[in-house]
């Protein structure tokens, strides 16, 4: 199963590191726009300048009228063109900027975390020095019973390790 999901696996990480690349969504986007635009000048035989004018109405989805393809191989492309704007570059630049506009900037980084345990193992070893120097008895944490479910940061932890 895990091999028939590989090519899956492999499309979402070229999508991830695509989506978190801002230079990468612009070039790409410029790169659709002439790519397009040099294909529907061969196609339907109009100008550079006319090709790129279409390539941009079309991929912007406003679609003006003024240019459009008469032959199938020109509305084929301009098909291509719209589904692949709509389905995959402009979610990825909206999905892009909306993940920018909200991080969480009080959220601790891996090292403040890595500290913080650090902290509060010492903490603890501290508090059992101390009970056993007064005889008191430190209760021990609590521990989840087998088969009880788990935290959700437990989960989240497990299931990343199964991987």
């Amino acid at each position: 199963m895990d091999v028939l999901l590989l090519p899956f696996r492999w499309i979402y990480r070229g999508l991830v590191w695509f989506a978190n690349s801002p230079r990468t969504l612009i070039i790409s986007y410029l790169l659709m726009i002439m790519v397009a635009g040099v294909l529907y000048s061969h196609a339907e035989h109009k100008s550079a300048a006319d090709s790129v004018w279409w390539a941009v109405v079309t991929a912007s989805t406003v679609g003006y009228g003024d240019i459009s393809p008469t032959s199938f191989a020109g509305r084929f492309l301009a098909a291509l063109l719209i589904s692949t704007m709509v389905l995959l570059v402009i979610p990825l630049i909206t999905a892009h900027f909306a993940s920018r506009l909200i991080v969480d900037d009080d959220a601790f980084e891996h090292a403040e975390q890595e500290e913080l345990k650090a902290d509060v193992r010492r903490l603890r070893a501290l508090v059992e020095e101390m009970a056993v120097r007064q005889g008191i008895a430190v209760p021990e944490p609590e521990r989840p019973e087998p088969g009880s479910p788990a935290p959700p940061w437990e989960r989240r932890r497990r299931h990343r390790r199964s991987r």
